[in-house]
């Protein structure tokens, strides 16, 4: 089975500029999502789609191959992941012939590892699944988020007849945590979702689920690397 790992990094990130290139606990932030794919054994190439010519030579300097720089009309702000893996995929049908499967990866989650990469890879295997993704346990559970009345009175977020008192007894819940995305593309083209029907999960521990968004996330992800 044919994967190829798809690393996505715009040059003009706004919530934390440059974020992609930024030092985290001694090394840029895309090199940990690279080294993570390339350390896969289920993984055959590591491709990085970006517009950014530092995130190019930077992404080359840690093993990242960048065949192609992604057109200015995927790198804007209102581009989604899907366009760009799209993108990605018709370079990859015109360059040899497109991958059994297409592994999404973000920069923003650099406590990743290799063998999540090659457990969410052994899971389509397995199952012939059309898509894994990954999750987490959601935390909090969603049964403790509360919404403000306009008056500023609490109420439940999520109403229920009979809500479990202990939270011991609440039901599993989990969230996507934006890790892995691992696709056919045949099913990625018809159904243009990440998550098609009969999606399969990919089930990752909290610790290792950090999706950075903002700067204290990001301080967040260097201390917790530097201590690992």
């Amino acid at each position: 089975m044919k994967v190829h790992a798809l690393v996505t990094a715009r040059g003009g990130s706004k919530g934390i500029p440059r974020k992609n290139v930024l030092p985290v606990a001694g090394k840029p932030l895309i090199a940990w999502t690279i080294a993570a794919a390339l350390a896969s054994r289920g993984v055959e190439r590591v491709i990085v789609s970006t517009d950014d010519p530092e995130i190019a030579e930077i992404s080359r300097l840690h093993g990242g191959e960048v065949p192609f720089l992604r057109p200015a009309e995927i790198a804007t702000d209102s581009a989604t992941s899907l366009d760009v893996a799209l993108h990605a995929l018709d370079w990859l049908a015109a360059n040899g012939g497109e991958p059994d499967y297409l592994l999404l990866l973000q920069p923003t989650s650099p406590l990743r590892q290799a063998e999540d990469i090659d457990g969410a890879i052994e899971l389509a295997r397995e199952r012939s699944a059309d898509a894994v993704l990954a999750v987490c346990e959601a935390s909090p559970h969603p049964y403790l988020a509360r919404r403000i009345e306009p008056k500023g009175e609490l109420a439940d977020f999520i109403e229920l007849a009979m809500k479990p008192s202990r939270r011991q007894e609440y039901p599993p819940a989990y969230m996507l945590n934006a890790a892995i995305y691992l696709n056919r593309p045949s099913s990625l083209r018809a159904t243009r979702m990440f998550q098609p029907p009969g999606a399969l999960a990919y089930l990752m521990p909290l610790e290792r689920s950090l999706d950075i968004d903002t700067p204290w996330e990001m301080r967040l992800a260097d201390l917790l690397l530097r201590e690992s």
